[in-house]
């Protein structure tokens, strides 16, 4: 399993502090197998799920100038015709999908073309499926002009517990579809 670059300091910092946790329960509790075994399966267990936070899978590179391609894994919430006020000044179809912790917390271009837009907007770190988690939230815009002159505008919105943007765009700049556009990440 590959591992995604922003994960390794946040990995090791864990794997630190597991051990010290481990370390000090284990002179706190009875030096007996009854209390060693499952201390340390839960300990491991944690850092492995901190680890699987970070995974990168291989993902194919399809490409079809038709299609929009999903930016992140995840469930889509909402699919409706809303007013996008920021940067397209008109109505679009917002599709929204919410990333559990369990999910994969890369982020792909759903189309190809060039970056005419990104901006950050700094904000709070409320519970993803709150209202008003999409305007008052830390996130970026991105919007894409498609090689058939489309304009795709697409979010990252941190939550509660994946509180940290990190984006690999920026305005001018060419995407393809399908390429890795950012994270979002615990820890700062």
């Amino acid at each position: 399993m590959k591992i995604n670059r922003e994960g390794f300091r946040v990995i090791a910092v864990f794997a630190v502090l597991c051990l010290l946790v481990w370390w000090f329960l284990f002179w706190l509790l009875p030096h007996e197998w009854a209390y060693i075994v499952p201390l340390t399966v839960v300990v491991v267990g944690f850092w492995g799920l901190v680890v699987a936070f970070f995974r990168e899978p291989t993902r194919p590179k399809l490409q079809d100038p038709k299609l929009l391609y999903a930016p992140c894994d995840g469930r889509v919430v909402i699919t409706d015709v809303v007013y996008e006020p920021e940067y397209l000044k008109r109505e679009v179809m917002q599709i929204s999908i919410f990333m559990s912790i369990t999910n994969v917390h890369m982020n792909w271009s759903p189309v190809g073309g060039q970056v005419e837009y990104h901006k950050y907007h700094p904000g709070k770190f409320l519970v993803a499926w709150h209202p008003k988690s999409s305007t008052k939230n830390e996130r970026t815009t991105t919007v894409v002009r498609t090689a058939h002159g489309s304009e795709v505008l697409f979010r990252q919105i941190a939550g509660l517990v994946a509180r940290r943007i990190v984006s690999y765009v920026g305005a001018g700049k060419p995407i393809g579809q399908n390429d890795v556009f950012g994270f979002i990440k615990f820890g700062s």
